[in-house]
């Protein structure tokens, strides 16, 4: 089995602050009343519905996403490690489906390390997401989590 390739154009590294204790930004990405309002929420008209809600480690969270055009994607987490309030490490993998119904992208795992640092009254999150079998997709990702940071955000301060 070939080893997977490393380097700047397979990973990204995304850094955020957001007003609120750690223990509060923690809990926004394990309790799922609370990840149901942002996680893949980039837009306000995507639709987002988990099937499945397991945070532990060897645990799977499973939601299928399905944008305004009718795009239609299922994401598949699994915890590898859960260390609260201070870190997340999981599996990523996503299906991409045409507004027809044919998969368009088949599903290619790669790992996502989250920490949560604290700064006083605020949380520094750091997001580094790697093994991204192209430069697209990790540029993909990137827009997509910032658009769910922001949504996180308003979370936060709701």
């Amino acid at each position: 089995m070939a080893s997977p390739t490393t380097g700047p154009e397979t990973k990204l590294e995304i850094r955020r602050m957001f007003s609120a204790p750690r223990a509060k930004v923690f809990e926004a990405w394990t309790q799922r009343e609370k990840l149901e309002k942002w996680m893949c929420r980039d837009s306000s008209a995507a639709t987002t519905r988990y099937t499945a809600f397991d945070v532990r480690p060897g645990g799977m969270n499973c939601m299928e996403i399905t944008r305004p055009e009718g795009t239609m994607y299922n994401l598949r987490v699994t915890f590898q490690e859960i260390q609260p309030p201070e870190k997340l490490v999981f599996t990523w993998a996503w299906e991409r489906f045409s507004a027809s119904g044919e998969r368009n992208e088949a599903p290619d795992e790669t790992l996502v390390t989250v920490e949560f640092i604290a700064r006083g009254n605020f949380t520094e999150v750091f997001l580094k997401h790697e093994n991204f079998g192209t430069v697209q997709q990790r540029d993909r990702h990137n827009s997509g989590w910032n658009g769910c940071f922001d949504m996180l955000t308003n979370t936060l301060a709701a």
